[in-house]
């Protein structure tokens, strides 16, 4: 089970009317392996250890090296407010950051019409970026076509 902040009405059609609610929803499941294709930096250490995380959330990860991470993101539509180290793209969405699979595997089960879902910038103790148990409080954040923003889950901080 995850904890998230779901925007009402942000999932049936856009980011045109919302209230924010709180509710648990149940990581879906899928038994066959997710497809998911990461664009990342070949110098880029956490990418490595994000891409660990997919793969031991059942992702069958193609790993592509690029040179030029700002063509990636400018091909998928990710703001540079939202930017991070890496780009995937999982069935149409962008996935920038280190968002949990638990989100990425939430968002694929409601479907959501949105571009996709970011951790901007780079977190302690997201998954890739863990540095023993400290984990800075983030967001996970959905962005549309229109590049307006609604917070998709929330994860509080831990010492």
């Amino acid at each position: 089970m995850i904890k998230a902040v779901l925007i009402a009405g942000l999932w049936a059609l856009s980011f045109g009317s919302y209230a924010e609610t709180s509710t648990t929803i149940s990581e879906p499941s899928m038994a066959n392996p997710i497809e998911i294709t990461v664009h990342r930096d070949p110098s880029c250490s956490c990418c490595g250890r994000w891409i660990k995380h997919l793969k031991k959330s059942n992702f069958q990860v193609s790993d592509v090296l690029s040179h030029d991470m700002q063509a990636v993101k400018d091909k998928y539509h990710v703001p540079k407010n939202m930017a991070s180290c890496h780009t995937a793209i999982v069935n149409g969405y962008a996935i920038e950051g280190h968002v949990p699979a638990a989100d990425i595997k939430a968002l694929l089960n409601i479907k959501a019409d949105i571009v996709g879902l970011s951790v901007p910038g780079m977190p302690v103790g997201t998954p890739g970026m863990e540095m023993g148990t400290k984990v800075d409080a983030y967001k996970v954040i959905g962005f549309d076509k229109n590049n307006e923003s609604q917070v998709f889950n929330h994860y509080e901080a831990k010492e």
